[in-house]
């Protein structure tokens, strides 16, 4: 099952990294967003 589940990564790693990074700039923009008001 460990095997399977390398090979699976080594197979989509340009699409997990694409995703990841998609989810972390959602996470900015939430966190900005939210501290707009509070500057103005």
């Amino acid at each position: 099952m460990a095997k399977e589940i390398k090979t699976a990564l080594a197979r989509s790693r340009s699409t997990i990294v694409g995703d990841a990074v998609g989810a972390v700039s959602l996470v900015v923009m939430l966190f900005v967003g939210l501290s707009l008001p509070g500057l103005i």
